[in-house]
């Protein structure tokens, strides 16, 4: 069984903004800014008002969660506690460790929500029932 991390270890990473004239640049470097390597990057976006995204949570995955542009709220659970936590710079990422439900709402229009994450796509590595994930939780 894998190290079962807790909401208060997932938190907000400030990245460097580089300033121009000509406008910004945030760097984001495998096992510098970012505590693993990144073995896939995926975005959402044109998400419709009112919907959600995500409602899973990963064994093994975890993952760096942007805001590229716009804002959302990223709701993450440990299976006792939960806590909301609003993105709305490009430069703030949101790392949510192994285990850890999350669910994406209140998207504002033109939204982008960059996820780096440190696996590939595995349908095994998901839990994408609330009642399961409270299982392997153990709560």
């Amino acid at each position: 069984m894998h190290e079962k991390y807790n909401v208060f270890e997932c938190g907000i990473v400030e990245l460097a903004k580089i300033r121009n004239r000509a406008g910004n640049i945030t760097v984001v470097e495998n096992e510098f800014h970012i505590p693993f390597q990144i073995k896939r990057v995926y975005y959402l976006y044109d998400v419709p008002g009112g919907e959600s995204r995500a409602g899973h949570a990963h064994r093994n995955l975890e993952t760096f969660v942007i805001a590229a542009s716009g804002s959302f709220d990223v709701l993450i659970d440990d299976g006792v506690t939960r806590k909301t936590i609003a993105l709305n710079r490009p430069n703030y990422a949101l790392h949510i460790k192994q285990g850890i439900w999350r669910e994406i709402h209140n998207f504002s229009s033109g939204a982008v929500c960059l996820a780096l994450a440190s696996e590939l796509y595995e349908e095994a590595d998901y839990i994408r029932d609330y009642d399961e994930f409270k299982t392997y939780r153990g709560a």
